[in-house]
């Protein structure tokens, strides 16, 4: 396994990657690290469908607001290039902030509409840090793919747009939502919770298993659904919600009914710290 630190040891070394007749196919699983199974998960699959997988690790300080918990985030780095190896990745590149904002850096990218949504409420520059570094990492590594997950999923959506209207050539693949056996979805946030919390924070998934429920037996009003489950929030004396909203999966549009191309969406605090989880609902699914 390859670490590279350096932009343009990076591009030196993707010149290598596609030197000779047969062209490699590159990955990039982008991380901020403190590795877990969600992240092993993109890994598994780029590792599937792609020959040389790159993971980039980079606590990405412009996807931070003033006072969350950007000096906090966990970094494990020696831990994190242990786990990458031990599960095949051929190249860990780890830029430092200098590299990727240097000095006097004014150029952001934002998906306009998508981005002030859902967590872009409340965390207002959160996707125009994300989309930014985003687009970086990909004009760097220049990947035939990108591997992101499920629980990410207006993340998703606002790369998945920013591919489509900026012309990028690669492809963009989702993968499922990874939990612990109680149903918690994996996060590396997940470490802040106290023991209390920990067990408080079941709630979210406890509400997404609840609505699906409810629209199997033919329940679609979003209104019903919603307020079942801020009832759900509230009986949690731990929890406090955020949001929970029910939108169109194409232009994350609040819907009245289940539709389709539904996701509902949640985040909540449980304690201090901020989850976020979601579900797509089928109203076919219904009995």
């Amino acid at each position: 396994m390859q670490v590279v630190r350096g932009i343009s040891e990076f591009k030196w070394l993707r010149s290598r990657l596609r030197e000779g007749q047969t062209q490699t196919k590159l990955s990039l699983v982008p991380t901020m690290g403190a590795l877990h199974e969600g992240h092993l998960s993109l890994i598994r699959r780029a590792k599937q469908i792609s020959d040389h997988v790159v993971v980039s690790i980079f606590v990405n300080p412009a996807q931070f607001a003033p006072g969350e918990d950007f000096e906090r985030y966990p970094r494990m780095l020696e831990q994190d290039l242990l786990v990458s190896e031990k599960n095949g990745v051929d190249s860990v590149f780890i830029p430092e902030i200098s590299q990727i904002y240097p000095e006097g850096f004014r150029s952001f990218v934002t998906v306009e509409g998508l981005s002030q949504k859902l967590c872009g409420t409340s965390r207002p520059n959160h996707f125009r840090g994300v989309t930014t570094v985003v687009l970086k990492l990909l004009n760097i590594v220049e990947p035939n793919l990108a591997v992101f997950g499920q629980k990410d999923a207006q993340q998703s959506i606002i790369i998945r747009r920013m591919v489509r209207d900026l012309n990028l050539d690669l492809e963009i693949v989702i993968c499922p939502i990874v939990r612990e056996a109680d149903g918690l979805a994996l996060s590396s946030r997940n470490r802040y919770l106290k023991a209390a919390e920990r067990e408080a924070a079941t709630v979210l998934f406890q509400c997404l298993e609840w609505a699906k429920q409810k629209v199997a037996e033919g329940e679609l009003r979003a209104e019903s659904i919603l307020s079942g489950i801020n009832k759900r929030i509230e009986d949690e004396p731990l929890a406090r919600l955020d949001y929970a909203e029910i939108v169109d999966t194409n232009d994350l549009a609040p819907l009245t009914r289940v539709e389709e191309n539904s996701l509902l969406a949640l985040a909540a605090f449980i304690g201090t710290t901020r989850l976020i989880d979601n579900a797509l609902l089928r109203p076919n699914d219904a009995a």
